[in-house]
Parts: structure tokens; sequence; C-alpha cells
């Protein structure tokens, strides 16, 4: 999978939220300072490059949206995440963040009977 960039990703969470938008409408969801109309539609046709966005005519524009759902997307994140920082291990990766985050043991216990009813 390719990686998105900090702006891409921006772009393709407010696409998720959206389904299908056109520029203008991404640009209404984006934090301030917004960037320039330009910048987001540059980034929008790098992400269709990269696969994870097209669009369909819509008048004399375009209608974007995202080919790839963010349940995919967060996975594969993750799972690059666990690969490259915890060698592979979800376990290490718990471990780190209980350690360095101070997660409370009840949501440790929230967590795992998750997983369990998960599971089942």
């Amino acid at each position: 999978m390719k990686q998105l960039t900090k702006a891409e990703e921006e772009i393709m969470q407010v696409l998720w939220q959206l389904e299908k938008a056109t520029v203008k409408e991404m640009m209404e969801l984006l934090p301030k300072p917004k960037p320039a109309y330009n910048t987001v539609s540059t980034i929008v046709r790098i992400l269709e490059n990269k696969g994870f966005v097209d669009y369909e005519k819509q008048g004399k524009g375009h209608l974007y949206f995202p080919l790839m759902p963010k349940q995919e997307y967060s996975n594969q994140s993750l799972n690059t995440l666990v690969d490259n920082y915890f060698q592979g291990s979800f376990k290490s990766m718990v471990s780190f963040f209980v350690k360095k985050n101070d997660v409370d043991l009840k949501d440790v216990e929230a967590m795992l009977k998750e997983i369990t009813k998960n599971k089942d």
C-alpha cells in the first residue's frame, strides 16, 4: 500500500466523511487556516494517481469519491505501524502504549472484553 502524506490523509478523512464531494465542499470541512483551492485540487489529483480517489463528471466540474474504504486504510496503516515500530507484535505495541501513556487498567480490561466479544 502506498503511504499518504499528512496533507493527503487530511483530505481523505474529509472525503471519507462526505463520501462524495467537490473540491469546494471538501475545503469547507478543512480546519483553518484553509489551504488554497489549487492546493486541495492538486492533492486530490495526487490521491487519484495513487489510486485512493476517483471522480465522476458533474457539470463542468468533478465529484470525487474514495476508492479505498477508511477501515481498510486504517487496518493497513496500523499493520504498517506495528511492523515498522514493534517488530510485528501487537502485544509490544499495546505494552508500549500502556507504559508510555499511563493507560488505566480499567481501559485495558475494557479492551480485552471488546476483543473477546468480537472473537465470539
